[in-house]
C-alpha cells in the first residue's frame, strides 16, 4: 500500500521533533539535594510541590534553564547514613550536589569531629565520582541547649569544611526560619510551607 507523502512528511516531523525533545532532556544539567527531613520535607502535605527543593525547581523553570533537581532527602538521615547512601545516589549524574545533612548529628549529641570527617567523606566520595561536580555545603546550628562548647563547635565546622574543600557555603539552611514559631510546624523543627519558601531564597542566593 502506497504511502501518502503528506503522512510521511509529518511522521518524519514529528519523528524528528521527539528525538530533538528527548536529546534536550538529556542535556539538562542536574543538581541533587542530598539531605534530612529539612530537604525531603517532613511534615508537609505535599512535599514534591512544596519542600524547598521543589521551589528550586520552580525558580529553575521560571528562569528557562536547562537544569533539573533531584530531592534526595531522607527524613531521619545522619551523617554517617549519608555517607553510606551517597554511592547509590551517584548513580546518577550530578553537576551540582547540595550537602544538606548534619541536623540529626547535632540533635543527638554527636561529636563534631565525628560528624566533620563523615561530610568529608561524602564530599570526597563525590569528587571522586565526578572532579567536576560543584559542591554546595549547607551548614547548620544547634539550639543553647545543647551547650555553649557544643554549638560552637557545631557551627564552626561548616564553615572550616567549605574553606578546606573550596566549595560554596550556605551558612545557615534555615537562615530566618530555625526559632520561628509562625515558619515551623508544631514540632519546632521542620518548616511549614511559608518557613520552606524562605529556605529556598537563601539556599538560591547561592545556586
Amino acid at each position: 500500500m502506497p504511502i501518502n507523502s503528506r503522512f510521511l512528511r509529518l511522521w518524519l516531523f514529528l519523528a524528528f521533533a521527539c528525538c530533538a525533545g528527548r536529546a534536550g532532556a538529556a542535556d539538562d544539567k542536574t543538581v541533587i539535594f542530598f539531605g534530612d527531613s529539612l530537604t525531603a520535607g517532613l511534615g508537609l502535605d505535599d512535599p514534591a510541590s512544596e519542600a524547598y527543593p521543589a521551589l528550586i525547581q520552580k525558580k529553575i523553570e521560571a528562569a528557562r534553564l536547562p537544569w533539573r533537581v533531584v530531592n534526595a532527602g531522607l527524613s531521619g538521615e545522619t551523617t554517617a547514613a549519608g555517607l553510606r547512601r551517597v554511592d547509590w545516589i551517584l548513580r546518577q549524574p550530578a553537576d551540582v550536589f547540595v550537602l544538606a545533612l548534619g541536623a540529626n548529628d547535632g540533635l543527638r549529641g554527636i561529636d563534631p569531629a565525628v560528624s566533620r570527617a563523615n561530610l568529608q567523606g561524602i564530599i570526597d566520595r563525590v569528587r571522586a565520582h565526578d572532579p567536576k561536580t560543584k559542591i554546595v555545603l549547607a551548614g547548620m546550628m544547634m539550639p543553647a541547649n545543647m551547650g555553649e562548647d557544643y554549638v560552637r563547635a557545631f557551627r564552626a565546622m561548616y564553615p572550616a569544611l567549605a574553606e578546606k574543600n573550596g566549595i560554596a557555603l550556605v551558612p545557615f539552611l534555615l537562615e530566618g526560619v530555625g526559632g520561628e514559631p509562625e515558619l515551623n510546624q508544631r514540632d519546632g523543627i521542620h518548616p511549614t510551607p511559608r518557613g520552606h519558601a524562605l529556605v529556598a531564597e537563601t539556599v538560591w542566593k547561592v545556586l
